[in-house]
């Protein structure tokens, strides 16, 4: 029995240190200064959560419970032949609309062809909290591997993003997983995006906190100074230049939006995601692995198998060395238009041309 215990243990902290050490070294990469933009900004840092509410249909109020759209005209535009690198996609290939929307449904954009052995991976932050069934997914970013090709690219995604969410209508994008769980939202990224994520990992920002902490906190290289309020202190002030954050202080100062814009907060994020990987891999956090387990599997929800990430520790020590392609991707303030709802809801139309071309070029496809 002490001998299952023994490899089981040690299972646990091979896994630990394998997530660790490729999510830190893959998002790390993507973070260095230089590489293709087309959207340019990077985004955050992975939130998963181990408390994932049933994902049962809610009732809704505002709308019949069987109010079902109409197919969308197929326009000019999509009667067109595709662009290069496409296959075609039909609206009835996806769960048809459970309630009415604002706005008429856009069509499935198509499906990217990739280069083979290619890899994306979804990674979710989540605003929930222990025994709460709702929540949020306030990052979302893709995170693609390409281990032959030795590239490695981020595209982020607002969370205001209003899209089509296949079995439900047009609504946020960070709130398609809460309402779905990962089938919903990878059908929402394939209808809208063109690309459907083979695995996904969803991290809850207190889980994060916790696991800062069980690190002895981080030292965060601010690149601008910020003053906000925060709970409990009033106004928070955080000066540029190196300052040292317990878990906390790391969550506040990447969720940090009452003097700022969604789309600056992803520079802190990327901020905070440098300096826990240097955290992660100092010789203290090594040591410290099995301690650490506890933290990962109370704080991180995953369909990876170590097998998975086995495959690609070669890429991520090929970026670790500075070796391979990294380029960073976001849908930025050019790429969307914003718009009112009739609930008063501020959300963000996507501009479907302009984030194909930045889907293209994240995912490595030929014009």
């Amino acid at each position: 029995m002490a001998r299952i215990l023994h490899l089981r243990l040690e299972m646990s902290t091979q896994r630990s240190l394998l997530y660790a050490l490729l999510a830190g070294a893959l998002l790390l990469g993507a973070c260095i200064p230089g590489g293709n933009s087309g959207g340019f900004l990077s985004q955050s840092t992975p939130t998963p959560t181990p408390f994932l509410p049933s994902f049962s249909m809610p009732q809704t109020t505002d709308v019949p419970a069987v109010a079902v759209e109409p197919q969308p005209e197929q326009s000019a535009a999509a009667e067109a032949p595709l662009p290069k690198g496409m296959l075609p996609a039909r609206f009835e290939d996806y769960p048809a609309p459970l309630a009415l929307s604002d706005i008429a449904l856009p069509n499935p954009i198509g499906r990217f062809v990739q280069p083979e052995g290619q890899v994306n991976i979804l990674l979710l932050g989540s605003d929930q909290r222990p025994n709460d069934g709702g929540f949020r997914t306030d990052v979302v970013l893709l995170l693609t591997l390409n281990p032959d090709g030795k590239r490695v690219s981020l595209a982020s995604f607002p969370r205001d993003l209003y899209v089509y969410v296949p079995g439900w209508r047009m609504d946020r994008i960070n709130g398609a997983f809460a309402r779905g769980g990962m089938p919903m939202m990878a059908d929402t990224m394939e209808y809208n995006f063109g690309v459907r994520p083979d695995h996904y990992v969803l991290v809850n920002f207190w889980g994060f906190e916790t696991v800062v902490d069980a690190l002895g906190g981080i030292s965060v290289n601010v690149g601008q100074a910020l003053s906000d309020h925060r709970d409990g202190f009033g106004d928070y002030f955080v000066p540029a230049g190196p300052v040292a954050m317990d878990g906390e202080t790391a969550l506040w100062y990447v969720r940090s939006r009452g003097t700022s814009s969604d789309f600056e907060r992803t520079r802190r994020e990327q901020e905070v995601l440098v300096a826990l990987f240097d955290k992660l891999i100092s010789v203290d956090a090594i040591s410290h692995a099995s301690e650490l387990y506890d933290q990962y599997e109370e704080s991180v929800t995953t369909d990876l198998e170590v097998g998975d990430v086995l495959g690609l520790l070669p890429l991520a020590a090929d970026l670790g060395a500075g070796n391979g392609e990294i380029a960073r991707y976001a849908v930025g303030p050019d790429q969307v238009d914003p718009y009112t709802t009739s609930g008063g809801g501020a959300v963000l139309l996507p501009d479907t041309e302009a984030i194909l071309e930045i889907m293209r070029q994240a995912l490595g496809v030929p014009e």
